[in-house]
């Protein structure tokens, strides 16, 4: 479609190897299966009524994964390389779509990955899934593991490039000398809220404008652990992730350290493309499995 302890770290420069040029998963176009169905390799299962409430899953073994892609919250990105990678890895991985801006306003987003978090709880024997998102999809894989108690709902989250705060997106947009991606991610923000934040603004508007945010619902120690990753040259920059550690290091009471760590690694990699930066998915792999 987590008390803290916020870590700052360079790392090396990105490999050259593509996820992109991995091959596209061949699914299975049969419709939604029943509860007492057991997911298969590459298969797709409904979670939900609407065209985009749709899983598709990789693996029949180990511990569960949902992948949130991004997309400016309103477009596919692929991830089955990726989903393929993990699930070769031990995880059975679920690839969750979720309704974009042109389907729905928030939270119809969060409300899509907690119905499709249920959903695989349902099929993998009720156990608590991680989660990793990118860019948009890190948005709402944060919110996943910080709105309401998130650490009952999901065992860790790993986020590249989130868009942790909506509103900060919509405000560098608007700075002199923005980049492209930051005025699209502006105008993506402002899509995903269905109105414009500021004076004039109805107090219905900037509610949701502060639901988006997740360092709102940071509550320390009932929220899920965090692995948050950024490069340098980021067009989301690092400082999104660190409101949330700050919040989290503000919210938390007699929890431990550890439970959320902010990365950021060399050159202007973004989303997706952090992974196959010089040992980052070994690193995330490692953190994925000692959850």
């Amino acid at each position: 479609m987590r008390r803290t302890l916020l870590s700052l770290a360079l790392c090396g420069a990105l490999l050259s190897s593509s996820a992109a040029a991995e091959a596209t998963p061949e699914v299975s176009s049969r419709p939604a299966a029943g509860p007492s169905s057991a997911p298969s390799p590459g298969q797709v299962f409904r979670y939900g009524g609407h065209p985009r409430q749709n899983i598709t899953v990789y693996g029949r073994k180990g511990p569960a994964l949902v992948i949130l892609h991004g997309g400016y919250w309103a477009q596919d990105t692929d991830w089955s390389g990726w989903a393929r990678w993990f699930a070769a890895r031990g995880f059975t991985v679920y690839d969750t779509d979720y309704r974009l801006t042109s389907d729905a306003v928030w939270p119809a987003q969060r409300d899509d990955v907690l119905a499709a978090l249920r959903w695989v709880r349902r099929h993998q024997g009720g156990g608590r899934p991680l989660v990793l998102g990118s860019s948009a999809g890190g948005h709402l894989a944060l919110q996943a593991g910080v709105y309401g108690a998130g650490r009952d709902r999901v065992r860790g989250v790993v986020a590249f490039s989130p868009v942790a705060s909506p509103y900060r997106a919509w405000r560098d947009g608007a700075r002199l000398g923005a980049s492209a991606e930051r005025r699209r991610l502006r105008g993506a923000a402002e899509r995903l809220a269905g109105c414009v934040p500021g004076l004039g603004a109805g107090r219905g508007c900037v509610r949701r404008w502060e639901d988006m945010g997740v360092a709102s619902h940071a509550s320390g120690s009932a929220d899920a652990p965090l692995l948050l990753v950024h490069s340098v040259g980021d067009f989301v920059p690092v400082a999104h992730s660190v409101e949330v550690a700050e919040a989290e290091r503000g919210a938390g009471s007699g929890s431990g350290p550890g439970d959320v760590t902010v990365r950021t690694v060399a050159g202007a990699a973004h989303g997706g493309a952090l992974l196959k930066g010089r040992g980052m998915a070994g690193s995330v792999l490692s953190w994925l499995r000692r959850r």
